[in-house]
C-alpha cells in the first residue's frame, strides 16, 4: 500500500499530469511502483531519462518532430518528479535543471523562434519563455502565470492553445516559482513581478494575463494594480489562500513553506493569509474571467466565486464536473480561456 503522500499525489493531481501531456500509461506505470514518497522523484527521473534517450535516438535518425515530442515528455517527467517533493533539495534542484534543459530541446526542435527571456528583478533575475504564433511579430500577448507548484516547463501544451488562436505567449517563473524561485520567495504583491515583465518586454500590442491555481490569485491581483493589463483570467484561484490552508494536502503546505521562506508550519500558515484579495478585487477595472470546478478539493469553488463577486467587471464560469483547475476537462476550460482572452485583446 503506497504511503499517505503518494496516495495524495495520485488522488489530487493525476488529471493534471495527463492534461499537461504526461501519457496516462506512463502515469500508471510509474505510480504503481512507488510505495513511499522518497521514491517518487527517482521513479519519475527514470521515466524522464527514458524519454530523453528516445529523443536522442529519434534525432539521430532525422526524426526531429518525434525527438521534440519525446523531449517534452522528458521535461514533464522531470518537472513532476520534483513538483511538491521537498525531501532532498539538492535532488530537487537537479530535477528542475533537467526539466529546464529538456524544454530547451523542445523549443530547438519544435519552435526555434521561442526565446528565453531573463528579466532583472529586485537584485536577481526572473525567467520566462516567449513564443509567437508562427514566429510572427505584432500579436496580442497572453502572459501565463503558474501556481504554487507549477512552472513554465509545464506549459508547452497550454501555450499551444493560445498560439493556435493568434496570441503570443510568455510563460513566467515569477517570485517563488521555477528558476526564479531559486533566488526569491513568493510575493503576495505579485503585481511587482508583472510590472517588471511589462517594462522589460515593452510589448506594443494589447496584453492580458491567465493564471491557474495560485496563479488564479496572481492574475487578478496584478490586474488590480497594473493598468497596462487589458484583461485577466484566473482558473481555480483562491480569494484568500489562508482560508483554504487547513484543507490543503500536507505536500502543498510543505511546498508553500519552502517557497514562501517560512521557517515553520505556523509561519507558513500566517504567510498564506497574506495572499488575500479583500479590498483588492474591487479595484479590478479590466474584464476578468473567473473559472473553476465544483468538484475542486484543493480550492473550493466558493473561493473563486468571491473573486468574481467582488470584481466590478467579472465573468463567472462554474463547471459542475470540474476538479481543481478543471484539469479533468481541459477541452472545456482551455479553449474558453484562450478564446475569451483573444476576444478581449482583439
Amino acid at each position: 500500500m503506497p504511503d499517505e503522500r503518494v496516495q495524495a499525489a495520485i488522488a489530487n493531481w493525476a488529471p493534471r499530469f495527463v492534461s499537461q501531456g504526461v501519457d496516462m500509461n506512463d502515469f500508471q506505470r510509474v505510480t504503481t511502483r512507488v510505495d513511499t514518497w522518497p521514491d517518487w522523484l527517482p521513479a519519475w527521473i527514470e521515466n524522464g531519462d527514458m524519454h530523453a534517450r528516445r529523443a536522442r535516438e529519434a534525432e539521430e535518425q532525422g526524426r526531429t518532430r518525434t525527438a521534440g515530442e519525446a523531449w517534452n515528455h522528458a521535461a514533464l517527467a522531470y518537472h513532476f518528479a520534483k513538483f511538491v517533493w521537498m525531501v532532498d533539495m539538492d535532488r530537487y534542484r537537479d530535477a528542475a535543471d533537467k526539466a529546464v534543459a529538456a524544454l530547451r530541446e523542445v523549443h530547438r526542435l519544435l519552435d526555434p523562434a521561442a526565446e528565453r527571456i531573463e528579466i532583472p528583478f529586485e537584485g536577481t533575475t526572473m525567467v520566462g519563455n516567449l513564443r509567437r504564433p508562427d514566429g510572427a511579430d505584432g500579436a496580442p500577448l497572453a502572459i501565463l502565470l503558474p501556481g504554487l507548484d507549477s512552472t513554465k516547463e509545464e506549459f508547452f501544451s497550454w501555450e499551444n492553445v493560445f498560439l493556435a488562436r493568434g496570441l503570443a505567449t510568455f510563460s513566467l517563473d515569477g517570485p517563488g516559482q521555477g528558476e526564479t524561485g531559486y533566488t526569491t520567495y513568493i510575493h503576495p504583491n505579485y503585481e511587482v513581478a508583472v510590472s517588471a515583465v511589462l517594462d522589460h518586454l515593452a510589448w506594443d500590442e494589447p496584453l492580458g494575463l491567465a493564471g491557474v491555481s495560485l496563479g488564479g490569485y496572481y492574475a487578478p491581483r496584478a490586474a488590480a494594480f497594473e493598468p497596462r493589463v487589458k484583461a485577466a483570467a484566473g482558473v481555480s484561484g483562491p480569494f484568500n489562500f489562508g482560508e483554504v490552508w487547513d484543507a490543503r494536502p500536507s505536500l502543498t503546505k510543505e511546498t508553500f513553506q519552502h517557497h514562501s521562506g517560512a521557517t515553520s508550519p505556523q509561519e507558513a500558515r500566517e504567510k498564506a493569509f497574506e495572499l488575500n484579495l479583500d479590498g483588492v478585487a474591487e479595484r479590478i477595472e479590466q474584464p476578468l474571467l473567473v473559472v473553476t470546478g465544483k468538484l475542486d478539493r484543493l480550492v473550493g469553488w466558493e473561493e473563486s466565486k468571491k473573486i468574481a463577486d467582488a470584481a466590478p467587471n467579472a465573468t463567472w464560469v462554474l463547471f459542475e464536473e470540474g476538479n481543481h483547475v478543471c484539469n479533468n476537462i481541459p477541452y472545456k476550460y482551455r479553449p474558453l480561456v484562450a478564446d475569451w482572452l483573444r476576444e478581449q485583446l482583439a
